[in-house]
């Protein structure tokens, strides 16, 4: 008796350690799981990153007319997904290059580059574009090229393409076939489809490029009368600032938050700045007068097409990109930047560290948030010259678009219920959004004492798991919302 008296009197306590354990074990796994914080977050870092896909003469999406719907399908989510990993926050996606559509449209027929001239490719792009990219928290642009009618007169078209409802407002400029925007009816037709866009899709931005009257033939003197309108360059850049003045004005009325950019030729008239040369007069040839649109503020952004390097004195980057900027100090210059001329024919030896030094140089410029844009995703796909590598030292992590306060206001509040579950190999993180409306959310994590943004949610989305090796050993998770406009609210956050 006496020796089984050790083993009777444990088995009789048992029931005491086994609770005493249980308990230790709780409060150890309350220790390591994620709790409440009030800790300081800072904003996110705020830079604008996009790129264009281009989908006339297939460039850069689809890859050729006639493809499937799911092929076309499958090639965009492809882009998008490298874009959201390289940590780009927007595309400029090309939705209207020749008076077609590349969406559910009742005023033009569906375009050629995607099934075919007016054929339905049996899903709606667009719908489809914005829904993926605000997926990955990517801004969806979209870009409109307003009076180009035929990319090449000899194309087929649509039922009710305006060159064959409309054929007194066509001109013909080489190869080209354009709406005259001299006449009140294309410029009309053109704003009511880009409203038609901005009224029905859930659009971040409005995008035009360049292509308001027709570049001048290679090797061709140009005259005022070549285009054939009767009128002078002055006229035409009435009817040019009159139709992006109006453009401003009615996407605002309509949806302020939507963000207005335009893409002109990198240098305003030749010699401006001084010593800069040029074959193209913008101001004069094109009727683009984009200096006086920056500077009365009739755009939220623009991208000058500053596809040069930085040596050449006659284009030189720097010194168009120091011009670009100090002519409006409130609105923002985001360079479009020319990843496609990468070891390229037009510029057989230009390494891809010759971008890397542009998106440096334009950040040390910006009054406000930088910003880049990228000439095009198809460069970046093809990885030319080790683009992608460079992108990735740019970009560590993610960065919000940046606020524009004078489109509107209002600021999210706190979101409310933060919690962040551990699952294992996974975290799930859920809120409830309070306050002013959210157009999107940004996650952000601590990684000793630095914070860093890790991904953009859509606005609609309240709860997200993540692996914890995309999370790493983050010390604390914070989350908070961004409003249409780009104001942040402030985060709610815990640590572990």
């Amino acid at each position: 008796m006496d020796a089984q008296h050790p083993r009777h009197q444990i088995m009789t306590l048992s029931p005491f350690f086994h609770g005493l354990a249980c308990s230790l074990l709780a409060l150890t796994a309350q220790a390591l799981a994620w709790q409440p914080s009030g800790e300081t977050v800072p904003p996110a870092p705020q830079e604008f990153r996009a790129a264009w896909i281009s989908t006339v003469h297939n460039i850069d999406w689809p890859s050729r007319s006639g493809l499937s719907g799911a092929a076309q399908r499958s090639e965009l989510l492809n882009i998008l997904n490298t874009c959201a990993q390289l940590k780009l926050n927007a595309v400029f996606l090309q939705v209207r290059p020749n008076a077609d559509a590349l969406y559910r449209s009742f005023l033009e027929p569906w375009s050629q580059w995607l099934s075919g001239p007016g054929v339905n490719p049996g899903y709606d792009p667009l719908a489809f574009a914005i829904q993926e990219a605000h997926r990955r928290g990517i801004e969806l642009h979209a870009w409109f090229n307003p009076f180009r009618a035929k990319a090449n007169v000899n194309h087929a078209v649509g039922r009710n393409h305006i060159s064959l409802t409309r054929p007194d407002l066509m001109k013909r400029s080489g190869s080209v076939l354009l709406m005259n925007p001299s006449a009140s009816a294309s410029r009309d037709h053109a704003m009511k489809v880009i409203l038609d866009v901005v009224r029905r899709y859930d659009i971040d931005g409005v995008h035009l490029d360049d292509y308001f009257y027709p570049y001048p033939a290679p090797g061709r003197s140009w005259t005022p009368g070549s285009f054939g309108d009767g009128k002078s360059p002055s006229q035409r850049r009435a009817y040019i600032d009159d139709f992006v003045h109006d453009m401003y004005k009615s996407v605002k009325s309509s949806k302020p938050w939507v963000r207005v950019g335009i893409s002109p030729f990198g240098i305003w008239r030749p010699g401006v700045p001084a010593g800069i040369e040029a074959g193209v007069d913008a101001y004069e040839h094109l009727a683009c007068d984009a200096r006086k649109w920056l500077s009365k503020g009739w755009v939220d952004y623009l991208a000058p097409q500053l596809y040069w390097r930085c040596s050449p004195a006659k284009q030189s980057f720097p010194a168009l990109m120091q011009w670009w900027a100090a002519q409006n100090t409130g609105r923002p210059v985001w360079p479009g930047i020319a990843t496609a001329r990468i070891m390229s024919s037009e510029d057989p030896g230009r390494p891809a560290s010759e971008i890397a030094a542009q998106v440096n140089y334009s950040r040390s410029l910006a009054r406000n948030a930088p910003g880049q844009c990228f000439w095009s995703v198809k460069s970046i796909m093809r990885n030319a010259g080790g683009i992608q590598r460079y992108l990735n030292k740019l970009y560590p992590s993610m960065a919000v678009p940046p606020a524009m306060p004078w489109c509107g206001a209002g600021t999210p509040g706190q979101p409310q219920n933060f919690t962040v579950a551990d699952n294992g190999s996974t975290v799930t993180l859920s809120w409830q959004p309070s306050g002013n409306p959210v157009r999107k959310w940004a996650v952000q994590a601590r990684y000793g004492s630095q914070w860093a943004t890790r991904i953009l949610l859509p606005g609609g989305q309240t709860r997200v798991t993540l692996p914890k090796s995309f999370l790493g050993d983050a010390g604390s998770i914070a989350v908070r919302g961004v409003s249409a406009y780009g104001a942040q609210g402030p985060a709610a956050a815990a640590r572990r």
